[in-house]
């Protein structure tokens, strides 16, 4: 996730939104999207009672949506959020077609749109079996929204990045997606922050054998000069639980407000557990972890940084902000 540097008059953010999709209570209800906020990053209360804010009938093709990852836009005002176009709980998890597209002035009311890589695109994808975990980024070079996911063909196993630039009123792409980045063994779930002029993809990825027996996953990383390539990976792991019986993936990394320290955040799915990771240079983090209070269950999602008057409008739509980002 990309949270970009604002002019020099950068605005002041107070608190923090969460976007994400539940692993807990009534199953046909939790591939829905849903909001959070907190003031500190580590307290998080759930708005609307942790109902979903928009239904997933409404949006996605498939009635479900997964990974919701927002970002706020270039100008500093609008936002934008891509899912993962998917209801496993109705359709199982053998094909998924696409990606859902959703831009909001104010984090209220929002556009929405699905494109499926098969029908859009049948020469490129018509044996695409899944389309997983897209994100958003504005390329400052291009002036407009890249947007990069997962994607695994029926004829190998392969998990590759592939993406594509948003048209200009973000209801589908300019052009067929294209192969962005291959890592040495797959991986799933990329997270691209940018920082002093490098772009780190964060993902989460294995280690195989000579047989090609996977022995170790988790978060890894890989850079690059530009997003469009080459991207150099590190093949170190990042997250504490790399090798152990606990597993992770949705990493997400996001600033803190008024300092230069970022969380690395992932979903420990098995354990219905999120948990965090600080680091100031993306490079280095810390060798334990911090746990978020909240009221929820949340699957992979993310965070970005919001004003009391972002709270305040999110208050009178849902309610459930804290306090303190009300006063």
């Amino acid at each position: 996730m990309l949270l970009l540097a604002c002019s020099s008059a950068e605005e002041k953010y107070d608190g923090y939104l969460f976007a994400y999709f539940e692993g807990t209570g009534e199953r046909d209800k939790q591939e829905q999207l849903r909001f959070a906020v907190s003031e500190d990053a580590i307290h998080w209360k759930a708005l609307n009672n942790n109902e979903p804010i928009l239904s997933s009938a409404e949006i996605s093709q498939t009635g479900g949506v997964r990974d919701p990852h927002i970002l706020r836009g270039a100008d500093g005002k609008g936002f934008y959020m891509v899912a993962t176009d998917m209801y496993t709980i109705k359709n199982g998890w053998d094909h998924n077609p696409g990606v859902v597209l959703l831009k909001s002035a104010d984090l209220i009311d929002w556009g929405h749109a699905w494109i499926d890589l098969e029908a859009s695109y049948p020469e490129q994808f018509k044996d695409v079996k899944w389309v997983w975990a897209p994100q958003v980024i504005y390329d400052a070079e291009q002036g407009k929204y890249l947007v990069y996911f997962t994607v695994r063909f029926y004829y190998d196993d392969r998990l590759d990045f592939y993406s594509a630039y948003a048209n200009a009123d973000f209801t589908g792409f300019e052009a067929a997606p294209e192969l962005m980045f291959k890592s040495k063994y797959g991986a799933i779930d990329g997270d691209i922050v940018e920082k002093d002029g490098i772009y780190h993809l964060f993902y989460k990825g294995h280690t195989r054998n000579k047989e090609g027996k996977e022995f170790k996953n988790g978060i890894q990383q890989a850079t690059s000069k530009s997003l469009k390539g080459p991207w150099k990976e590190d093949f170190k792991y990042l997250d504490v639980y790399a090798g152990m019986p606990t597993v992770v993936e949705g990493s997400s990394v996001f600033k803190l407000n008024g300092k230069e320290e970022y969380f690395l955040m992932y979903d420990l799915y098995a354990d219905k557990r999120y948990e965090y990771q600080r680091s100031t240079d993306l490079v280095n983090f810390t060798d334990t972890t911090g746990s978020f209070t909240k009221d929820f269950h949340p699957r992979h999602g993310s965070v970005i940084s919001i004003t009391k008057e972002e709270a305040r409008r999110l208050e009178e739509k849902w309610g459930g902000v804290p306090e303190g980002l009300l006063k």
